[in-house]
């Protein structure tokens, strides 16, 4: 017990005092998650304000302050609080004799490292893709989703506005990807991940693009904002659950796009009486108010 006191600590501080150090600038540059997101943030938010794709909404949007506090709530400070419940997850994992190449399938230490980094992409977006479908699809797991969808004008920051509980989903699913590639990420995992940060911010801005040809391949803002229309086809949980590719949505069938003028309601079904703050947005699908029923 003691020593999986020690590693929980040890890996909470750890957390703690990497942030930390990132936003003094003494991690290097590639590293930098707190600076690289501020940086990819500004840089999408002028897009959005120089090429408004929905002229008649603002810069500083429906929400925009409540969708800028979930960037750093999700990705650094509710990162930091569960840190140390996973590195005890690994431990019991050890501990029953099971170690992160248990489950590996492709030996990528083996491979050039510019094709490590493009399964590692793909595979690890194809486990996002079908996790997000699972969020539409189970009752359960829609209540907790209901929070991203609850964004009413789309912009960049809703792209990191999730229930905290996703994080609970996502990310045990995305470390057994990891474990399937011999339990380790490419070297250069960061571009991958700084791409999936661009993308992500991109599909969720107020900026017209569809790549062209390359619109059957990665995901796009008239593709996405689909995804978030409050009136869905008939008979569909949801539509366009692409994180950073499409390519999924069109190989299953689920992809939706019938016109691109972006004038589209979004939301949900009884979202009038959604939570509208943090904290209610946060306890909900586990202590549901009346309101929100």
């Amino acid at each position: 017990m003691q020593a999986y006191l020690e590693a929980f600590k040890d890996s909470f501080l750890g957390s703690v005092n990497w942030t930390w150090k990132s936003i003094l600038f003494e991690v290097p540059w590639h590293t930098n998650y707190f600076w690289g997101l501020i940086l990819i943030s500004l840089m999408v938010w002028g897009l959005e304000v120089l090429f408004p794709w929905r002229k008649n909404q603002g810069a500083f949007r429906k929400d925009f302050w409540l969708d800028g506090f979930y960037m750093f709530f999700n990705f650094f400070i509710f990162s930091i609080c569960i840190s140390g419940f996973y590195k005890l997850l690994s431990l019991f994992f050890e501990d029953l004799g099971m170690a992160s190449t248990s489950f590996s399938i492709i030996d990528l230490d083996s491979l050039p490292a510019w094709s490590q980094l493009v399964i590692f992409f793909i595979l690890l977006d194809f486990v996002q893709w079908f996790t997000h479908t699972l969020l539409h699809k189970y009752e359960f797991l829609w209540q907790f989703h209901k929070v991203h969808h609850s964004v009413k004008e789309m912009g960049f920051a809703a792209h990191l506005r999730y229930h905290w509980m996703e994080n609970i989903l996502y990310k045990p699913l995305k470390t057994l990807a990891v474990m399937v590639l011999g339990g380790f990420e490419p070297e250069q995992a960061y571009i991958v991940h700084f791409a999936a940060i661009a993308i992500g911010h991109f599909n969720h801005s107020n900026i017209k693009i569809t790549w062209g040809p390359f619109k059957y391949l990665l995901n796009n803002p008239v593709m996405h904002l689909y995804h978030h229309a409050y009136h869905l086809p008939k008979g569909k949980y949801g539509v366009n659950f692409g994180i950073s590719l499409s390519l999924w949505d069109y190989i299953f069938k689920t992809d939706y796009i019938p016109e691109d003028s972006g004038e589209v309601e979004l939301g949900f079904p009884g979202d009038k009486d959604f939570p509208s703050d943090f904290v209610q947005q946060n306890t909900y699908g586990i202590l549901k108010s009346k309101k929100g029923q």
